[in-house]
This record gives structure tokens, C-alpha cells and sequence, in this order.
């Protein structure tokens, strides 16, 4: 190596663009530049240096001499400088100061993927380890405070599709992270990940996640929340995420729900370096469950179930607890193995406590029969585990590390325990996340059950729905919301949100590729006299700030047609501006007995200033180019905001939840294919979802707006 770069871990502002620059040459050339830390908050008075040779670089110094020596790695040092020298503004702790910078960049990358040109560039490395370097910084990126820099800091760590930063830092970053940690006494402190939470006794390299879907439904965005986090820390530690179907409830689960599961996960991005199932585990739980009865700590109940929950509630033993261990094994062994009548009427109980303060350690059901046969193991068993019993010691035999789940287990995380050192097995970590909740909507897979069955919604993949799928059909990216689930992190604070905040980020990622249409709604002929003896097509961008998005046709005609709302907003003799043609001047309003335009008449007048005039209307050739469309805008399952303890959701559906609007598109709609995204002018964004009988079904997506174009409330 004719290179060695040395870096403070403690500096106040550490070096992650200088060691950014040398992971990338580094990727280029093998063992280029050697990588050094020392535990200390300066080296030789700088927070990094470059040696080589006899010359010795420090601070500043050490990217510019990188960049002069690598330019075809560093790509873009011809005009990165002004970037390079911005990046100094973006490490200091005041906020004000901070605030002036990062608006000016947020604007930067309003339609930009990299801050230059089309790929990561030394104009990147250098604003990204500014950035990564303040500690400020963190929570600003988690918050989505400036939209378009959280969406490049994370499109930048995390994929590695464009350039990966992710790919490129992750071990240098977790070495540096654990020099920064380094005790007076040489040993090292608890590994702390992003996100700033604390997973207890973590080891780069050997951390287990798993995300344990039950497949008894469709995939929805608080699943979606669950598996991007429990991804996010696997990578972060260089670990292993496991993928693992929880069928224990026959009566629940197809297969039909485990495919779509999977499917859906790809489209997010995640697989899994493993998937398994609780059903490979059916032998070594009903053992486990055998050896609980033979020490005395689970006994056979057959109270009825109205009667045991209320026992339990009222901490009340049950009249089975002391139930002799040779009976219960009995019961246990050859009732409930086998299904019999007297198994059925059975379960078995872990013996915890009766009157314990937390309800979820009064002797919890941990088997029970179901003649349902498993759409994997068929009829080789009659009885199940439950989840409660199930998780703990599947998570403790695939080698989990971190359990991340939903902060609803919290009150459980006790049983789980007691499951595992009753048991004998390893012990595993738990971190509880708030789950995802949103204002008029209801996650529970039981009750978008009840939608299905009762026809409120088409199927699972409804754009009503909070599923995956509904989501993306209703038109949310998958950059969308992965980007929504980073910015809320593993944060324990539970609130009900608004779905306005996730819309926005989407829109944020759409608008600046979403080409531009024109859709008329309730069309008014308009005759100008002056325009085109023959209708005229000219090529138009089909986005005005992004030329790559390509080009389309618009025809120029004598004849156009304008929304209905617009003639009805017009006056007689008034100039009004076309859009992206030019001024017309009206010389007559036809209208009829109801007050309302039928037609108009109206001149051409190019040369009138489109900055003076009032109104300015979308507009189409009234030719037999245009498309018939349907847009179609949907309100929320159920009118309450959050439903309270109690009540039911039935007595809360509202009336009327999709709404259609018939229109006419222009020439272009006819080049789309099913699940292409566009913006109809003044009207919004939309996502093409079915043709049908020639007419192009769009729906409406949601830009982060109280109200929608067409009245459902968002």
C-alpha cells in the first residue's frame, strides 16, 4: 500500500468523508490505502491525515489529495469543489446556522438522485461524511425535517444499487464505532446501532433477526414496518435475518397468504438469508411442552373458556392447577395427541401464576387441539402450540440474537423469559417498536377479514386497505415506504398518524419522474377563431424540470375542449391562458337555461403576457385522439379517527368510500401499461390501474393534502 490513512475515532468531526473517498478507491484498486484508527480525539493535531511517502495530509487536505490522485474513482472533481468547501457549513452544532445550509440543499436535490450528474461523486462522499459526522444531523434525517436530503442520505446508505455507500463504509464505519467506545481499560462497550438504541450485548457479524409472519393474510404496512427494521439491524451489524411463517393456527392459515408474504417482502426489498417455519419445529415443542408437565410447571385444563378467562382475570386459580403430572401427561400424550373428544375439550397451561399484577403471566395456554389440517403438515397433528410458546423457543433454537417486535408484546416479554429459562434454552434479547397506527383504519387481519367476506372491498389487495398490496395499487412506492418506515425508526413512542405524513413522502418521491398528462372532466367545446385550419402535433417534455422523463405528442387544434368547472369560472371578454400554448380572448359564453356553459367562442392571442391573466385552464384537441378515462378517489373503511377499547367497528363504516369520475385523457394515456404513474395536470397524481372496455381506470393518489380533488377526505 503507497497510502495510510489514520482517523481519529473521538474527533468532534470525524472523518467519514475522507474514509468514504478511501473505501471507494479501495473498491477499485484492492489495498490501496491502509485504514488506521487510533482511540484519541486528534492524530498529530488533525482528526485525519493521509501519509504518503514522505508528504503527510491533514484535514481538508487529505479529500482534495485524494481526489487529485484518483480521479477516475472520485468521479466529478472538475466541479465538486463549491460542495466540497459547502460540506465545512454542514458540521456545525448551531442549528440556525445549520437550518440556512440544509434548506439550501434539501432545494439542491428537490429533482436529483446524487448531487452531481447520475452517479455517486466525490461532491456526495463529501456532503454525505458532513452529514454523517454531526450528531444534529441524526434525528433531522429520521424526521424527514428536509425531505429530499433524507431521501438521498438513505437512498445513499442503504442501496446498494446506486453506488452503496452502505456497501462501501459498513465495516470501516463499525470499526471506527467501536474504537470510539473504547474503555480507559482497553475493553469495549456495548455496540450501539443507528437509530440510537442500545441492542444489548450485540456483536458485529453475529446478530440473528427474524420477522415471523402469521399467514393467515395479506402483508400489511405495520408488517412492513416490522421486517424493514428487523432487516435494517441484521445489515447493520453484518448479521443475519431470518424469515419465519408462524403456522400454528391451522384454522387461519393457506397457502395462498404465505406466497403473497413472500412476494410482497421481495417487492420491499427484504429477503431473507433463511426461510423457515414454526411447523419444522412441531416435534421439538411438543417434547419441550413434555418435559414442562414431567417438572410440574404446565397441567391439562378443560374449564370452559368463558369460565377460564374469567379466572383470570379475577386471579382465581383453576380447580386443574394441581392436576397430578402423570394425568396431565396422559391427557396430553394420548387425548390431545390424537384429537380425541375428551383431547379436544382440553389444553394445557404453563403453571406461572394465577394472581400475577401482569395478566399475561396467569397461566397462559401453551397447546391446544384443532382437527383443521395444516396446509403444510396436513393431519400428522391434532394439537398446536400457540404463539406465545412458540416464538420464544423457536427464536432460541434458529440462533435468534434480538427479538424486534411490536411494543402491544411488551406486557408478554416476561413469559417469553420464563419460557426460556424454564425451558433450558439460550437467552434471546427482546426491543419493543411502537406499532404502526394511522387515524380511520384497522389493522387487526380479523376484521379486513370482515371486509372481504362481506364484499366492502374487492379483495386483500383493496386500495382502501392498509395491506402491501393495497398501498401499491393505490399508488405507494416502494421507495415510498421503506423512506416512510426508516423516518420513524425503532421509536417506543406510540402515536396515531395521519396518513397525510406517508402520502408526503411518497409524492416526494413521484413528482419529480411522474410524467405529465392532461385529463378534461365534464367537457365544453372551445372554437378559436385564428387557430390551426388542421390539427397540429408537436413534440412537448413530458415533464417541463426533467427532460429524461422523455418526450409526448400534443395536438393543436381550432377546437379544444375545457373542463366545465373552468368555462363556468370564465366571463365574457376575458383573456385567459391555455396552458403551455398560449392567450386566447373570449368573444362569446354559450350558455344554458341552468346557467352553466355549453360552448364558447373565443380568439387566439399569442402575444397576450400569461403572467397577467386570471385563469389558467388545461385544455385538449377535440379530436378523436383522446382516451376515455375513469378516475377513481376512495375515503377511509370507517369514519372515526381511533376506535376506543369496546367499541365496535361496524357501527362505524362509512357510507360511501369510492368515487368515480368519468373523463377524457389525452393521446399519450394509450402508451401506458397497468401500474404506471402520472400527474393529470391540476388534478393530481394518479397510478393506471386497469383498461377495461377501452377506458383507462385510474386511481387517485393520495399528495399528502387534507382533501382530495374529488372530496374524499384523506
Amino acid at each position: 500500500m503507497s497510502y495510510t490513512l489514520t482517523v481519529a475515532a473521538k474527533a468532534p468531526v470525524v472523518a467519514y468523508s475522507a474514509l468514504a473517498a478511501a473505501a471507494f478507491v479501495n473498491s477499485a484498486k484492492a489495498d490501496t490505502i491502509a485504514v488506521k484508527f487510533v482511540d484519541d480525539k486528534q492524530v498529530d493535531g488533525a482528526s485525519v491525515t493521509l501519509v504518503k511517502g514522505d508528504s503527510t495530509f491533514k484535514n481538508a487536505d487529505v479529500l482534495s489529495k485524494l481526489v487529485s490522485d484518483f480521479p477516475s474513482v472520485l468521479v466529478g472533481a472538475d466541479d465538486a469543489a463549491e460542495w466540497i468547501k459547502f460540506a465545512d457549513e454542514l458540521t456545525v452544532k448551531d442549528f440556525k446556522k445549520l437550518a440556512v445550509s440544509l434548506e439550501k440543499l434539501d432545494a439542491h436535490l428537490n429533482f436529483r438522485s446524487f448531487i452531481i450528474g447520475y452517479q455517486p461523486s466525490i461532491a456526495d462522499i463529501a456532503i454525505w461524511g458532513a452529514l454523517r459526522s454531526n450528531g444534529m444531523v441524526g434525528s433531522i434525517i429520521k424526521n424527514t425535517v428536509y425531505i429530499n436530503v433524507s431521501r438521498w442520505y438513505i437512498f445513499l446508505e442503504s442501496d446498494a444499487r446506486f453506488g452503496g455507500l452502505h456497501e462501501q463504509l459498513t465495516k470501516s464505519v463499525a470499526e471506527l464505532k467501536k474504537q470510539a467506545k473504547t474503555k480507559s481499560d482497553g475493553t469495549k462497550e456495548t455496540h450501539k446501532a443507528n437509530f440510537d438504541i442500545d441492542l444489548q450485548d450485540a456483536e458485529d457479524g453475529k446478530v440473528v433477526t427474524r420477522f415471523p409472519p402469521e399467514p393467515s393474510g395479506y402483508l400489511h404496512i405495520g408488517h412492513a414496518k416490522a421486517a424493514i427494521l428487523n432487516q435494517y439491524f441484521a445489515q447493520q451489524y453484518h448479521g443475519k435475518l431470518i424469515i419465519r411463517f408462524d403456522d400454528t393456527n391451522p384454522s387461519k392459515e393457506k397457502a395462498e397468504f404465505q406466497q403473497s408474504i413472500i412476494e410482497d417482502l421481495e417487492l420491499l426489498g427484504i429477503k431473507g438469508d433463511q426461510i423457515t417455519y414454526s411447523s419444522d419445529y412441531f416435534q421439538k415443542m411438543y417434547e419441550l411442552c413434555v418435559q414442562l408437565i414431567k417438572d410440574g410447571k404446565a397441567y391439562a385444563d378443560d374449564t370452559p373458556q368463558e369460565k377460564m378467562r374469567e379466572e383470570r382475570m379475577e386471579g382465581i386459580p383453576s380447580a386443574r392447577r394441581d392436576r397430578p403430572i402423570e394425568e396431565t401427561l396422559k391427557i396430553f400424550e394420548e387425548e390431545m395427541k390424537n384429537g380425541t373428544e375428551i383431547g379436544q375439550s382440553y389444553c394445557i397451561r404453563a403453571k406461572m401464576s394465577f394472581d400475577n399484577p401482569n395478566k399475561a403471566m396467569r397461566d397462559p395456554v401453551i397447546y391446544r387441539c384443532n382437527l383443521t389440517p395444516h396446509h403444510i403438515t396436513g393431519t400428522t397433528w391434532k394439537m398446536y402450540p400457540t404463539y406465545d410458546f412458540c416464538v420464544p423457543i423457536v427464536d432460541a433454537l434458529e440462533g435468534v440474537t434480538h427479538a424486534l417486535r411490536t411494543i402491544e408484546y411488551r406486557d408478554r416479554n416476561p413469559q417469553y423469559d420464563w419460557f426460556l429459562e424454564n425451558l433450558g434454552l439460550r437467552k434471546v434479547h427482546i426491543w419493543d417498536f411502537a406499532r404502526v397506527n394511522f387515524v380511520r383504519t384497522l389493522l387487526s387481519k380479523r376484521k379486513l377479514q370482515w371486509f372481504v367476506d362481506k364484499k366492502y372491498v374487492g379483495n386483500w389487495d383493496d386500495p382502501r386497505f392498509p395491506t402491501v398490496r393495497g398501498v401499491r395499487r393505490r399508488g405507494m412506492t416502494v421507495e415510498g415506504l421503506r423512506n416512510f418506515v426508516i423516518s420513524q425508526g425503532p421509536s417506543r413512542n406510540v402515536i396515531n398518524l395521519d396518513w397525510n405524513v406517508i402520502w408526503a413522502l411518497n409524492k416526494k418521491v413521484i413528482d419529480p419522474i411522474a410524467p405529465r398528462h392532461t385529463a378534461i372532466v365534464n367537457p365544453v367545446k372551445v372554437h378559436l377563431s385564428g387557430g390551426p385550419e388542421k390539427p397540429v402535433t408537436e413534440k412537448k417534455p413530458k415533464h417541463k424540470k426533467n427532460p429524461d422523463v422523455g418526450e409526448k405528442d400534443v395536438i393543436f387544434a381550432s377546437d379544444v375542449i375545457i373542463d366545465q368547472d373552468d368555462a363556468d369560472s370564465l366571463e365574457d371578454g376575458e383573456e385567459l391562458t391555455l396552458m403551455d400554448w398560449g392567450n386566447v380572448i373570449i368573444t362569446k359564453l354559450n350558455k344554458g337555461e341552468d346557467g352553466k356553459v355549453t360552448s364558447i367562442d373565443a380568439k387566439l392571442h399569442l402575444e397576450g403576457d400569461f403572467r397577467k391573466t386570471k385563469h389558467k385552464v388545461t385544455w385538449l384537441a377535440d379530436t378523436d385522439d383522446v382516451v376515455k378515462v375513469d378516475l377513481v378517489d376512495f375515503d377511509h373503511l370507517i369514519t372515526k379517527d381511533k376506535l376506543e377499547e369496546g367499541e365496535n367497528f361496524e357501527d362505524f363504516l362509512t357510507p360511501k368510500t369510492e368515487f368515480h369520475t368519468a373523463g377524457l385523457g389525452d393521446l399519450n394515456v394509450k402508451q401506458m401499461k397497468v401500474g404506471d404513474i402520472i400527474q393529470f395536470e391540476r388534478k393530481g397524481y394518479y397510478r393506471l390501474d386497469e383498461i377495461k372496455d377501452g377506458q383507462y381506470i385510474f386511481f387517485t393518489i393520495p399528495d399528502g393534502k387534507s382533501v382530495s380533488k374529488y372530496g374524499a377526505k384523506k
